[in-house]
């Protein structure tokens, strides 16, 4: 990331933090008050504009959060579907334990 988007990123990130609406002209002003002169305009205009109509915090808060669980199904035959769980769950564990064996063939992601 070159200085003027990190300068960029952090003069958003000041605004939302201070629940300012964030536009090119005031991410320009907190840019400039930080002594950083080589930001060109087109930052802080696409900065704005991705930003706009977004909270910033919310999107901070929810980095890495996957969409809901899947709904449980409901209904069916009910002595077909109690019998069927406990064969699936152990191939389930038949399946993590594949993926665990993989592991120990000699090398590894930082070697």
């Amino acid at each position: 990331m070159s200085n003027s988007e990190l300068a960029t990123s952090y003069a958003a990130l000041i605004l939302a933090d201070d629940d300012v609406e964030v536009t090119p002209d005031k991410l320009q002003t907190l840019i400039k008050a930080a002594n950083i002169d080589d930001v060109e305009s087109i930052w802080t205009t696409l900065f704005a504009k991705a930003l706009e109509g977004k909270n910033v915090k919310d999107m901070l808060l929810n980095v890495g959060s996957g969409g809901g669980a899947a709904a449980a199904q409901t209904g069916g035959t009910g002595g077909v579907t109690t019998e069927a769980a406990p064969e699936e769950t152990k191939e389930e564990k038949k399946e993590e334990e594949k993926e665990e064996s993989d592991e120990d063939m000699g090398f590894g992601l930082f070697d």
